[in-house]
This record gives structure tokens, C-alpha cells and sequence, in this order.
């Protein structure tokens, strides 16, 4: 006998046992190995950090004395300069044109040659000329034997007169009549004068010495006197001249030094202040330029070897005024703090900041008006470890660089003029 038995869903039976709980010990040991491996990182970053900080400080701060360069201030004379820029110019410049109409017959000159004052360039068809030349000579020829007749008739004339063989009268008209003729031949012999001078421009020569630039024309054409163009543009180079600005507030200055004789002017390249040629000023113009506050100035070179060519830009630097016997030491000596400016003084194998005043300085050299006195030893590099007081040992200058070229800047050290270490201002190179 079969019985149904109803079958009971399995998958509804499932029992879920309650997962057990962790154990506390492995909790609390996750969280002690968080916490080590935190201390470890913070002692690497701080801990290292610390002990370079350390060494670095007792490197900045050694007991040893700071090696340094120095130099001796010393007694000198000193140029000054006004600096300008300044353009080339030709110092005469011709157009060459010719004087009268004619075909051009030959051009006797190569493009950029360099011509003597005189040199024949060109030669226009003298034909025409030379015949009216011809001419007036003839016609001065005539009128000379006229003369010599009329005069030769006067002294035969005056003789009758002075024995009343004829009327007074008609030896006066013969005398008129000689002077006449005798204007007339002065007349023939300008004539003559003025052909040769229309011929000899036929012949077109150099009015300067300078330099050819590129033809106008070439040889067969018709050329006129009234061509605006002309043959060729001639340039005189050597010498040469060079017209530069000053600032008005420098005139005086220039003026006074000008009244004294004549200024000494250099040119200079442009990429490496070079001198390329010395020269003298020659003018200094009469009035300042309202719109732009300067004086216009020309001086003038030599140029033996082509240094300056015409439209060239060129640094010029003008001497105005030498000063004599003053105290004189590299421009890396000059510190900046907040006082002003000082330097440190080396005596006795120690440093002592001196305040100074500055009367001029440059890339190289300061002028010291007062403050320091020869033959003192100032530092000229090696700052990043000073302060007043502190020990030095001057280096003997064979190339060693000094620490704080070596070492990395620390404690707000700066370059370029910002302030450094100790409060104290770099000096600017510029200055």
C-alpha cells in the first residue's frame, strides 16, 4: 500500500548557524602593529630630518674660523663715464649728379670702391661743349685784332689832334671806340671761361674721398643736370662720425669738462663692451629736445680699420672727469643692510662691520668716499657665515670656492641682492 507522504522543502530547512565571534587579543594586535608601523614613519621623517637639520646647523655654525677672500682698498684714479647709444653716420655724404645734358659715354668706378677727392667716375660726350669752347676763342680772336686796330688808329688820331690836323673830337671817338673793343674782348675771354667750365663737366669727378655705393645709371644713356637720382651716392667713412644722446640733468657737467679741452670718446660692441676705435667729441648741440629731455651730441673717429659703418648702432662712453686719489675696493666687498651700506673689515684674524658711503660704483670697482682708509683689508667673498666679530682665515684666492658657494642656501640666504642669513642684503652686481 502506497502512502504519500508529503515532501518537505530542504532549501527552506537550511539552518544558519551563528558565526563565532573573534577573539579580542587578534583585534587589539592588529591595531599595535598600525600604531608601530605609524611611530616608525614619523621617527624616519622627523628623526632624519632632525639629525641633517643638525649636522647642517653645526656645519653653518662651526667654532673654526669662516674662510674668506679679501682685498686690500687701496688709492686710485678713477675715469668716470656718461654711457649712451649712439648711431653711425657718414661724416659727409654726396650725391653725385651730373652738371650738364649729355649721353654718357663711360663709367670709370666699381660699386664700393674706395675713391680719392678728384678721381675721374664718369665722362659725358664733351662734342658740343669743346665746339663752343672753339668758338668763343675764335670769337675773342676777332675781337682782339679789332682792338688792335682801333687802338693803333687812336695813337695816330691823338698825334693829329695835338697839331689841330683834325678835330679833337674824332680823336675822342676813337678813344671811345678802343674802350668798347676792349670790353668786348673781356666779354670773349669770359666766354672762354665758361666753356672750359661746361666742358670740364663733362668730366664727372669724386668731390670727396669716401667710399662708392651701388651705380644709378649706366654708361649710354642720356643723362640731364636735372636727374634727382644722380650716378652714385659717395660716403666718407674714415673718419666717421657718431651722433648719441645725453640725459639734460648731464649737460653741465659735460659742458664744464668740454670748456677744459676736448673729450675723450670710446665706441664699444654691443655684445662684450669691447673698444672698438677712440675718438673725441666735436659738438654738442645748441638746444635740449623738449619732447624727450636730451642733448644731441656728435663725436668723432678715426675708423682706420672700418670698425663703424654708417646706420650701425654703437655703445659710446664719454669721459668727463677723472677722479684723483681716491679710495678704491672690488664692488663684491659692499654689503646692504638695513643701515645702509658696510663692509667687513678683517683685523686681527677677526671681522668687524664698518658703515661706509659710496661715492661711485660700477660692475668692478667702488669708489669709497669715506669709511675705510689704506691699505684696510675688506672680505670679498665668503658672507653666508659672518657676523661681527667672527674669526676668518683669508683663503689664498687659488680657486677654492667659498662655503657658501658649496653649501645650499639655509636660514633665508638669497642671491642676486636679497637679503642673506643675517638680515644682511647681497650686493647688486648691477649697480
Amino acid at each position: 500500500m502506497n502512502v504519500n507522504v508529503p515532501q518537505k522543502d530542504i532549501r527552506k530547512e537550511v539552518v544558519t548557524t551563528p558565526a563565532k565571534p573573534r577573539p579580542r587579543w587578534r583585534r587589539y594586535g592588529i591595531y599595535l602593529v598600525v600604531l608601530i608601523g605609524v611611530a616608525a614613519a614619523l621617527y624616519y621623517v622627523f628623526g632624519t630630518a632632525g639629525q641633517q637639520q643638525q649636522r647642517r646647523g653645526r656645519f653653518f655654525a662651526g667654532d673654526g674660523p669662516v674662510p674668506v677672500l679679501a682685498a686690500t682698498a687701496q688709492y686710485s684714479e678713477v675715469p668716470v663715464y656718461l654711457d649712451a647709444v649712439g648711431t653711425a653716420r657718414a661724416l659727409n655724404t654726396v650725391t653725385v649728379r651730373p652738371q650738364v645734358d649729355g649721353k654718357l659715354l663711360s663709367v670709370n668706378f666699381k660699386e664700393g670702391q674706395d675713391v680719392k677727392k678728384g678721381d675721374v667716375l664718369a665722362q659725358i660726350d664733351p662734342v658740343t661743349f669743346q665746339a663752343a669752347l672753339d668758338q668763343a676763342i675764335a670769337k675773342k680772336a676777332q675781337d682782339d685784332a679789332l682792338l688792335t686796330n682801333a687802338k693803333n688808329d687812336l695813337a695816330r688820331y691823338e698825334q693829329l689832334a695835338a697839331t689841330n690836323a683834325i678835330n679833337k673830337q674824332q680823336a675822342d671817338t676813337q678813344r671811345s671806340l678802343v674802350a668798347q673793343l676792349t670790353a668786348q674782348v673781356q666779354s670773349d675771354q669770359a666766354s672762354i671761361e665758361s666753356a672750359q667750365a661746361t666742358l670740364g663737366y663733362a668730366t664727372i669727378r669724386a668731390p670727396i674721398d669716401g667710399r662708392t655705393g651701388i651705380r644709378q645709371v649706366d654708361e649710354g644713356n642720356i643723362v640731364r643736370a636735372s636727374d634727382s637720382t644722380g650716378i652714385v651716392v659717395i660716403t666718407q667713412v674714415k673718419p666717421i662720425s657718431v651722433q648719441f644722446n645725453i640725459p639734460q640733468q648731464d649737460l653741465q657737467r659735460v659742458n664744464d669738462a668740454f670748456a677744459k679741452g676736448p673729450l675723450a670718446v670710446d665706441a664699444q660692441r654691443s655684445d662684450n663692451d669691447a673698444i672698438v676705435d677712440h675718438g673725441k667729441l666735436t659738438v654738442v648741440d645748441n638746444q635740449v629736445d623738449s619732447t624727450t629731455g636730451t642733448v644731441k651730441m656728435k663725436a668723432e673717429f678715426p675708423n682706420a680699420s672700418l670698425q663703424l659703418w654708417p646706420g650701425q648702432f654703437i655703445n659710446i662712453r664719454l669721459l668727463v672727469d677723472t677722479l684723483q686719489h681716491v679710495v678704491t675696493i672690488p664692488t663684491g666687498a659692499v654689503q646692504r643692510g638695513p643701515n645702509g651700506t658696510f663692509v667687513y673689515v678683517i683685523k686681527d684674524g677677526a671681522v668687524t662691520m664698518r658703515p661706509i658711503v659710496v661715492q661711485k660704483q660700477d660692475e668692478t670697482q667702488t669708489v669709497v668716499k669715506s669709511g675705510l682708509t689704506p691699505p684696510e683689508e675688506v672680505v670679498t667673498t665668503g658672507f653666508a657665515r659672518l657676523t661681527d666679530g667672527s674669526k676668518v682665515k683669508v683663503s689664498s684666492g687659488d680657486g677654492t670656492p667659498a662655503p657658501e658657494a658649496t653649501a645650499p642656501r639655509q636660514r633665508g640666504q638669497r642671491q642676486n641682492g636679497a637679503p642673506g642669513a643675517n638680515g644682511q642684503q647681497r650686493p647688486n652686481r648691477g649697480q
